[in-house]
């Protein structure tokens, strides 16, 4: 048989880093729809909250069984913790059904003087994240990831030992994190290839945008995986948002990977990454995290695809290969967008059953009776308290299709 090439994987995290950033956040409801958007793109993954926090059960609980039934699937729901053994059990008695974890860690000399404060050395760090992956492997999880902290700014050796006593223990990969953005594209690479060739175990890379390098230092920690004969996981976030800076972007990963020079055509990427749901993401996480997309964003700023200077428009409309390096239709770009622009009715936190029914008959569903319809209504009207902006059109349909998983997740018990 034909040796399996290796292959770059996307794990996205704006539902865990992405809505850790500062003065921001989303909805129990939009963390939904994001992982419905990322599931329709073919991300293989999506970190999707904390199991150990109170306000996210419901929230996590509801999405595993929208996995069940297929609205979440085939794309796999990871939570994050502590690499300490008691966040693990709460995290499974939370969320039993939990099927895939990060187990997180800080590795740095900074980090274990001066967040830790002596409350662990090296190999209390070590111990810490043994006895949390011996009990994850007690829940029949299918994977277990061990995430070192500040992976960059790591003594390589200390680090190295660290990822082999991960894999003892019985860890699927290692998530090298750049936690302050600190690597760049050659000492990624340099890194990255030491570890694996001598732990031997897939990599996730976990890059920040502090010195802008976040998509750069991820992709090119990729290709070192690569290179070295393992799978890679690049993690992102949608419009690049997270903590500070942000985090790699999720469109300018994927096109780094698909088009850049040495890339396009020599490294695999995940064949189920459909590109051209990228207008659409981006478009709806702009909207729920309340950020514009900037003119310049790779692929789906508005200046994007935009030709004012003579030089650049006559080159332009004469073969758009001379100054686009690939199409908008390529990203989901192109249709026209319908503006209302005369009456319009729309369902809020005091909408009633007529506009209700006024709203969703414009999208085209039926409900079987009036209690099936009153009990929709009801669901929209918490879902714009929860959320406190309008709801858009796959909301909508989302509540209408899973009103079950719909209260579950709108539900919120202090």
């Amino acid at each position: 048989m034909p040796e399996k090439k290796p292959v770059i994987y996307i794990i996205d995290v704006t539902n865990r880093d992405g809505v850790q950033t500062a003065n921001i956040g989303l909805a129990k409801l939009e963390k939904t729809m994001v992982n419905g958007y990322l599931n329709e793109m073919g991300v293989s993954q999506s970190e999707f909250g904390f199991p150990f926090t109170k306000h996210e059960i419901n929230y996590l609980n509801a999405n595993l069984e929208l996995h069940e039934l297929g609205y979440l699937s085939p794309i796999k729901l990871s939570g994050w913790m502590r690499a300490i053994k008691s966040d693990v059990e709460l995290s499974m008695k939370n969320v039993p059904k939990l099927k895939h974890i990060n187990l997180s860690i800080s590795t740095s000399e900074q980090m274990i003087k001066y967040k830790f404060q002596e409350k662990y050395d090296r190999s209390g760090v070590i111990k810490s994240m043994r006895e949390a992956v011996k009990a994850a492997r007690g829940y029949n999880l299918t994977t277990i990831g061990v995430n070192a902290e500040d992976a960059s700014r790591t003594d390589i050796k200390f680090l190295t030992e660290f990822a082999l006593a991960a894999k003892e223990e019985g860890a699927s990969r290692i998530r090298y994190c750049d936690t302050l953005g600190y690597d760049d594209p050659h000492s990624i690479y340099d890194r990255i290839s030491q570890l694996v060739q001598t732990v031997k175990t897939p990599v996730e890379l976990h890059c920040h945008n502090d010195l802008g390098l976040g998509v750069s230092a991820s992709v090119s920690g990729a290709k070192a995986c690569i290179d070295n004969g393992v799978d890679a996981y690049i993690n992102t976030t949608i419009n690049g948002i997270g903590e500070r800076c942000g985090n790699a972007d999720l469109v300018s990963v994927i096109l780094s990977i698909l088009k850049s020079g040495s890339f396009a055509g020599k490294y695999r990427l995940d064949s189920l990454i459909k590109l051209n749901m990228a207008w659409k993401i981006c478009r709806y996480a702009s909207y729920a995290f309340r950020i514009p997309i900037p003119i310049n964003q790779p692929g789906v700023g508005s200046n994007a695809f935009a030709h004012e200077s003579g030089i650049h428009a006559d080159g332009a409309l004469k073969d758009r290969r001379n100054y686009e390096l690939y199409d908008h239709e390529e990203l989901g770009r192109g249709e026209p967008e319908i503006v209302e622009s005369g009456r319009q009715i729309t369902l809020g936190e005091y909408s009633g059953i007529k506009g209700f029914y006024n709203v969703y008959g414009k999208m085209h569903i039926e409900f079987k009776n009036a209690a099936e319809a009153t009990e929709i209504l009801e669901l929209t009207r918490y879902a714009n308290v929860q959320k406190q902006k309008p709801l858009v059109n796959d909301e909508l349909v989302f509540i209408a299709k899973y009103p079950e998983q719909a209260r579950k997740i709108l539900t919120l018990t202090p």
